[in-house]
């Protein structure tokens, strides 16, 4: 699904990621964890497509694809979707257009039947039901107005509609209570098969307790320096990062 080889990653001649080496197999569910600054979220900003981020050195390829040639659009409809730790607003653009745009770019994409507006409906009222969202939510803004958790919600109802086939969640669980995580958590494994792959990237074992991930790697000094399972989370409660890195 996605194989990032020797990675070199720097904005503003600041070195970010150094030495980069991650692989995700499809159906598999990865999360990464490290201290503020380790360079969690620029991954998902590289993942992304997001141009201030300068690329020296080092191979992307997604579903055996060179991802380092691709326009961020492509990237999504090829099936990458990323959720950013501050979901942006989009005033005059309602949820409704924002999702019929994107699913029909998405499906146009790949050559399928082309979407009309009944068959849209119809995909996304069992979604919404699903969510316990009403009517009403699809007529609201992208995030305009929305509460921090209210965003995040906003964009796993987004994967949840257009279906990618990598999902890249930058602290999805930041700012939610628990009824918020229950949710988020409970779209995440309604999603998980054998061909989905997820990457998320917390600081927190709360929202790996229901999703139960199959790797967890420690991001730290630009690099992961650990990966294993569960038991990793273990440790890091009890020594923290430092202890982690100074062998406790």
């Amino acid at each position: 699904m996605l194989k990032i080889k020797n990675l070199h990653v720097d904005i503003n001649n600041k070195v970010i990621l150094n030495k980069f080496y991650l692989s995700i197999n499809p159906g598999e569910i990865h999360a990464i964890m490290g201290p503020n600054g380790s360079g969690k979220s620029t991954l998902s900003y590289v993942l992304a497509g997001k141009t201030e981020y300068n690329i020296s050195k080092g191979e992307i390829y997604f579903k055996n694809k060179n991802l380092l040639y691709m326009k961020p659009e492509i990237r999504a409809r090829e099936g990458i979707f990323v959720s950013f730790q501050y979901p942006i607003e989009i005033p005059g653009v309602s949820n409704d257009i924002f999702l019929y745009n994107s699913l029909k770019a998405i499906i146009k994409h790949k050559k399928k039947k082309e979407l009309d507006r009944f068959t849209y409906k119809k995909i996304i009222n069992k979604k919404m039901k699903i969510l316990e969202k009403s009517k009403n939510f699809l007529q609201r803004f992208v995030n305009v107005g929305f509460s921090g958790g209210e965003k995040k919600i906003n964009d796993v109802f987004y994967m949840f509609v257009l279906e990618p086939d990598l999902c890249i969640l930058d602290e999805i669980d930041s700012g939610l209570d628990i009824d918020a995580l229950k949710i988020v958590s409970k779209i995440i494994n309604i999603m998980k098969n054998e061909k989905r792959s997820f990457l998320i990237i917390t600081h927190y074992r709360r929202i790996l307790d229901y999703i139960n991930p199959d790797y967890i790697h420690i991001l730290y000094n630009k690099r992961i320096i650990k990966s294993g399972n569960f038991n990793i989370i273990s440790q890091l409660e009890n020594h923290g990062y430092d202890g982690w890195i100074n062998g406790k």
